[in-house]
């Protein structure tokens, strides 16, 4: 690479890696991964980022530390991924729950599909993530203030992509 590529690898090794970094041996624990890809702006899932780390056990992902340069490919790889949904995956995953038809849909529906489909999530997880997204009538707009919506940067909602989840 160039001397520009390397200074940026080296500037995202102590911004981004480093951050995480609790122990001070340029490692991160296998269970950081998924943050920290997230933090860079992607949305695997935790699956795949399972997979990319060879599926290792939760012991493993509670005590193996994770070097950098392992790390790198690692992202390379969620970051090419063909298969990752995007955005529009997702609000076509929330248009099939749109009855009206109007760009919402019920926030006691949109429970239920959050707690049973995809990557389960728990009760908490839920009321975390639904807290203030109802309007008095209980439906949440999805289509019109897509950023006021903090369900879309959800690791565990986000990119369950529409194929997957409703074909």
């Amino acid at each position: 690479g160039t001397e520009n590529d390397e200074y940026e690898v080296e500037q995202f090794r102590n911004e981004a890696f480093g951050l995480f970094d609790r122990v001070g041996d340029s490692k991160v624990a296998y269970n950081q991964v998924a943050d920290i890809m997230r933090a860079l702006g992607q949305n695997p899932t935790n699956k795949e980022v399972r997979k990319v780390l060879g599926n290792p056990s939760d012991e493993d992902m509670a005590g193996k530390r994770l070097e950098f340069e392992a790390f790198l490919p690692m992202l390379q790889h969620i970051v090419n991924d063909p298969n990752k949904g995007t955005f529009d995956d997702y609000v076509e995953g929330l248009r099939v729950f749109d009855k009206e038809g109007n760009g919402t849909v019920m926030g006691a529906e949109l429970r239920i599909v959050l707690g049973t489909l995809g990557e389960k999530m728990t009760e908490a997880e839920i009321d975390a993530l639904m807290q203030g997204q109802e309007d008095e009538n209980g439906s949440i707009n999805f289509e019109g203030k897509p950023s006021s919506l903090s369900l879309r940067s959800h690791p565990k909602w986000y990119p369950i992509p529409y194929r997957e989840t409703f074909s």
